[in-house]
Parts: structure tokens; C-alpha cells; sequence
């Protein structure tokens, strides 16, 4: 399977690199390009795969084609692309803000089209995505696009209804996690802990307590519980975020996201 990247930024970048990790040694099965020179340098260097002069060179050359660009530059790219495009092709999507249907009046309603919500801890390894499929795209097909996302974390598929929550789930949600981690870092400082120690501090508690709920698959609730002990400390820190709020606001700020992206 040849597969091509058009566009190697951060997103489009780290899925490149996490595939490139996965099937080392045929890095020359990957075609890649980018509109910034730079940018399409360093993944080329840092994976070993071929370098392309435009974006059309990429489709001429992979069976499976990810979208990596900027929404604003999407349809001028498919533009440059649509006489090359085949049927027999895979294109994969994590341009944001467009659905199959607008891919599909762009490319060609016979095109197999797979929309990916990917988020940025994939650049470590540690991504979770989301992926939608055209009737087009055959189990195996979907197979081979889940492959890709895989080697930089984890995937499920799911109806492209459901992006909206996978926006507000593990989309938009690296960034209340990063305030939930400054804040305890922050409380770490003002009780005599110097930054550095505080910020590795809470972020391998929030790692670690991530790994608990995947791996035990216990309810999150009772996994507090484990950690209160009656008349402790720790249930004095629930009562005060019970107090504050803190399960109300990120409920809240989780369905705006959840309601914004359905909007779009």
C-alpha cells in the first residue's frame, strides 16, 4: 500500500512520522508534500520518505491519499488534484469542518472518502481519532485508514454524526486537560514546589489516572472512591470541586464544543 500525505504539519506531520515508525523499513512506500518547504523538509529527514514537488505527484503515486491542510486552503487544493484523482483510491480526511458530503461534490461521489477527527496527542504517540467512511470504502479499505491512526495511538470508527462529541471528548479536549494540569502545577508552586517538579508531578498523576480507567475498566467514580479514605484528605479536595462546580463546567464546556461543531 503506497500512501501519500499532502500536508506535514503538526497534525499532518505526527500521523506521518507515527506511520512512518510502524512499517520501518518501506518509509519508500510513503509519498509526502507540503506547500511549506521547510516543514516538508523536516518529515522527509525525519522519516525517509519521498519528498514530492506538488501535491499532484503525491495522488499519482499513492493508493491511499491523506488530506492534512488548512480548511481555507482545501477546495483550491482538490482543485489542483481532480484530474488525477481514481476510484480506486482511498482518500482520507482530517481537514476540519468538512463532511463527506462536502468532500464527496469536491472529489467525485464514486471516490472512497474516510473522515478522521484526529487530536494532538497524537504528536507523542498517544492520539485518539475518530473515523467515518463513504458507502464506498470496504471493511477492508477502512481496515487499512485505521492502520494509519493506529500507529499514532488509538482509533474507532464511528457515524459521522458523532463528531460533534468526539470533538468535545478527545478533539478539543487536550486543552482542559493542559488547564487542569497548569492549575494543579500552579497550586504545587504556592505550596514550595519549584515549576519543573510541579508540572511532571500532575502530569504523570493525570497519565497515570488516565491508564487506570483504560486499563481496569472500572467506573471512574469508584476509582475515586479508592483514593478517599473516610474523614481523609482527599475527600476534602472533592468537596471543595463539588462546591466550585467543577463537574457542571465541564459538562457545560464540553456541549458547547459538542453544539459549536454541530453548527459548523
Amino acid at each position: 500500500m503506497k500512501v501519500g500525505f499532502i500536508g506535514t504539519g503538526n497534525m499532518g506531520g505526527s500521523i506521518l512520522r507515527g506511520y512512518a515508525s510502524a512499517i520501518k523499513g518501506d518509509e519508500k512506500s510513503i509519498y509526502a508534500y507540503d506547500v511549506a518547504a521547510q516543514t516538508l523538509d523536516r518529515a522527509v529527514a525525519d522519516t525517509g520518505c519521498n519528498k514530492c514537488s506538488g501535491a499532484k505527484e503525491v495522488v499519482d503515486n499513492s493508493d491511499l491519499v491523506l488530506f492534512a491542510v488548512k480548511p481555507i486552503f482545501f477546495p483550491g487544493m482538490i482543485e489542483t488534484i481532480k484530474d488525477a484523482v481514481r476510484s480506486d483510491q482511498i482518500f482520507v480526511s482530517i481537514v476540519a469542518s468538512y463532511s463527506i458530503a462536502e468532500i464527496e461534490e469536491l472529489i467525485g461521489k464514486d471516490k472512497k472518502i474516510v473522515r478522521v477527527m484526529p487530536n494532538t496527542p497524537a504528536m507523542v504517540g498517544q492520539g485518539m481519532a475518530s473515523l467515518s467512511r463513504n458507502a464506498n470504502v470496504s471493511d477492508d479499505e477502512m481496515a487499512v485508514a485505521k492502520a494509519i491512526f493506529d500507529a499514532c495511538g488509538e482509533s474507532e470508527e464511528l457515524e459521522e454524526r458523532l463528531i460533534p462529541a468526539v470533538t468535545a471528548l478527545s478533539g478539543s479536549s487536550p486543552a482542559y486537560v493542559f488547564m487542569f494540569i497548569e492549575a494543579l502545577a500552579d497550586a504545587g508552586v504556592e505550596a514550595g514546589m519549584f515549576r519543573d517538579k510541579a508540572y511532571k508531578f500532575a502530569a504523570q498523576a493525570v497519565k497515570g489516572s488516565a491508564e487506570m480507567v483504560l486499563k481496569t475498566g472500572l467506573h471512574p467514580g469508584i476509582l475515586k472512591d479508592m483514593v478517599c479514605s473516610p474523614g481523609g484528605i482527599t475527600i476534602e479536595a472533592v468537596r471543595v470541586l463539588e462546591a466550585k462546580g467543577m463537574r457542571s463546567a465541564v459538562f457545560d464546556a464540553a456541549l458547547a464544543v459538542a453544539r459549536t461543531d454541530a453548527q459548523k
